[in-house]
């Protein structure tokens, strides 16, 4: 199977996101650093989703692309989705009191970074790693 899922529900969900990440990411073939690098974004993303829409769920796919491997991360909840995504993505900004460092921070970690998000629908972020 190539494709798992966690549902964010409680903080130990969170937990169980990141080493479904850290599992899947050795399977694809990622050495120690990345599998730092895809659990760290696994868990911005998760918190994300606990501290702000309150449930959600952590996708975790294995992926090629041209005989390149890699690792899929999609985050959705159905919450209050985000006002402004400029203001997200701007390293410092946060709402909970936090560093700012989450949303930037998993664009850095990872090679592809999208966000769909709608206010009173929710929101979802894709992010994937590719094996170099």
């Amino acid at each position: 199977m190539n494709r798992s899922s966690v549902e964010i529900i409680t903080e130990w969900d969170i937990v169980a996101a990141r080493q479904l990440g850290r599992n899947e990411a050795k399977k694809v073939g990622f050495g120690t650093v990345d599998q730092a690098r895809i659990t760290t974004a696994i868990s911005e993303l998760a918190r994300n989703i606990y501290l702000y829409a309150g449930k959600g769920k952590i996708e975790i796919e294995r992926v090629t692309d041209g005989g390149v491997s890699g690792i899929k991360v999609v985050a959705s909840d159905d919450g209050p989705g985000i006002p402004d995504l400029r203001k997200v993505m701007e390293d410092g900004f946060s709402t909970s009191g936090g560093l700012g460092a989450g949303m930037p921070g998993v664009k850095r970690l990872m090679d592809e970074f999208k966000v769909i998000s709608e206010p009173k629908i929710g929101t979802t972020i894709t992010a994937t790693k590719w094996l170099h």
